[in-house]
């Protein structure tokens, strides 16, 4: 085929181009690279995330909870709910892989595919699912209840069908709250369980000591590990060189905007209310903040239609 011909073929049929889960699985397969994914609860805070170039985001189930329905991390939020929320922080740049937590799966075998399923149709990169009983809670708060190890063995392995079904690349972590429930022995028995059902990551919830970090990491290897490193709850906090130094391939920091955010504008509100202004810096206009929210790129596509609404803005 002539160039000519094959540049006119490309332009008319351009390449697909790598989606954000086959992007991910190589990220996680390439033995140099080390990924760490900052905590994002809603848009904005994706935004801001995306801003500041990470190449990888973590949509934290504790902070769709609090954010999109203002409710503690109890196992409020539904299938439904995380879908949303997740497709919506995946497309803001689907060039940049989300992971995305779902819970428990949602259900049995079925609920389990139709969650992969939707996560897949939403653009999401990779996901985890925990052995905690359906009735959950945030992973660092003290109770927890975990289902037997054949029932955490079936989520996976319905996962990883799902996926298959689905010809998706989607990333399966598999999650076991086993720590604090049975002790190290068990949880790693039921990592290496998930990780035979098809797992391509295992995530140690609650992790207590570096003896136990560096345990989980060579015991389970070559498979990867993910550190979730939440500031002041059961993990001590390792940066993500000790993370990578241990034998970790991930490290996701879930509370890192929410918790800020909580402090800045629960200062601002006090401030409102003691002194009935908001203090806010001059340099934070309107445009500004809709520049961090895709005021540019909406300019764009509406110039390249040919139309004239926003300009002046």
């Amino acid at each position: 085929m002539a160039k000519d011909t094959l540049l006119s073929c490309r332009l008319l049929h351009p390449l697909p181009k790598m989606s954000a889960a086959t992007k991910l699985r190589q990220m996680v397969t390439d033995p140099e690279s080390f990924i760490v994914a900052p905590g994002v609860y809603d848009g904005f805070s994706a935004r801001i995330a995306l801003e500041v170039g990470f190449d990888c985001i973590y949509m934290t189930g504790a902070g769709t909870s609090a954010s999109r329905l203002g409710q503690p991390d109890l196992g409020f939020a539904s299938l439904n709910d995380m879908r949303a929320h997740a497709e919506m922080i995946a497309n803001l740049d689907p060039s940049t892989p989300l992971i995305a937590d779902a819970d428990t799966g949602y259900g049995g075998p079925n609920m389990i595919a139709r969650t992969i399923e939707q996560y897949h149709r939403s653009g999401v990169a990779g996901l985890h699912i925990e052995d905690q009983i359906q009735t959950k809670r945030c992973g660092h708060l003290g109770g927890k209840s975990v289902e037997s190890a054949e029932t955490f063995r079936q989520r996976i392995a319905a996962a990883v069908q799902a996926r298959r079904r689905a010809g998706s690349d989607i990333v399966i972590i598999a999650r076991t709250d086993a720590l604090q429930t049975d002790g190290y022995e068990e949880a790693l028995r039921r990592l290496q369980l998930a990780v035979e059902a098809g797992a391509d990551v295992a995530f140690l919830e609650g992790v207590q000591t570096e003896e136990q970090a560096r345990g989980v990491c060579r015991a389970l290897a070559p498979t990867p590990v993910l550190l979730n490193m939440v500031e002041n709850g059961a993990t001590p906090s390792w940066t993500p060189d000790q993370a990578r130094e241990f034998g970790f391939k991930i490290i996701i920091f879930p509370f890192l905007t929410i918790a800020p955010a909580y402090e800045a504008i629960k200062a601002s509100l006090q401030h409102l209310k003691k002194t009935g202004t908001t203090g806010i810096s001059k340099d934070f206009t309107p445009k500004k903040l809709f520049t961090v929210v895709g005021l540019e790129k909406a300019m764009a596509v509406d110039a390249e239609a040919g139309g004239s609404m926003y300009s002046g803005v």
